[in-house]
């Protein structure tokens, strides 16, 4: 809960950042990729967690990563966290930031998980149908795993449509497992 409260109060720091500059896009795509590159990256996170770890050293790491990728507030930001020694939040405060930046431009998060690649055509029309079940722009990630057999898995809003063919097979095992027919006695 205590991450969840710090996450949130930075990100609302970062976003009320970006609305006076007038970089929201900017900061979004930059926070993008601090999220993607914290949650692939292990040595970073076991660094970030560190405290043995000078500042400094944490400091320049956040400007080898970022420096050239980012813009100038996201980067400044993000020595400022570093500086507060809440680097381990990182990936956490993008993904607070996303999130209220979602929410200022009605765009919801919907995720699509297939057992194989989707062409755009698919996209389109799961996208299509998200939005109009939620009545808001949908951002849609897709994520490919082949344990799935078939079907596919779109999740939005804590809501999920499974019509995967491992899960319909897991269904039909477990009413295979009871036995209707043996005696009670």
């Amino acid at each position: 809960m205590e991450s969840y409260r710090i996450n949130t109060n930075y990100a609302k720091a970062l976003f009320m950042l970006a609305g006076e500059t007038g970089h929201y896009d900017e900061v979004a795509e930059d926070m993008r990729l601090v999220s993607r590159v914290c949650g692939e990256n292990r040595v970073l996170n076991t660094v970030f967690n560190n405290p043995t770890i000078l500042e400094v050293k944490k400091r320049a790491i956040v400007a080898d990563l970022f420096g050239e990728k980012v813009c100038r507030e996201s980067l400044a930001f993000l020595n400022f966290v570093v500086k507060k020694n809440r680097s381990v939040n990182l990936r956490g405060i993008a993904d607070a930031y996303l999130e209220m930046y979602r929410e200022s431009k009605n765009v919801i998060l919907s995720k699509l998980t297939t057992a194989f690649e989707v062409d755009e055509s698919v996209k389109q029309e799961v996208s299509k149908l998200v939005s109009a079940h939620t009545g808001k722009t949908v951002e849609l990630e897709t994520k490919v795993d082949q344990s799935i057999i078939g079907g596919l898995m779109v999740e939005f809003n804590n809501t999920m449509y499974d019509s995967r063919i491992s899960a319909k097979i897991a269904k039909l095992r477990r009413e295979f497992n009871k036995n209707y027919y043996e005696s009670k006695l």
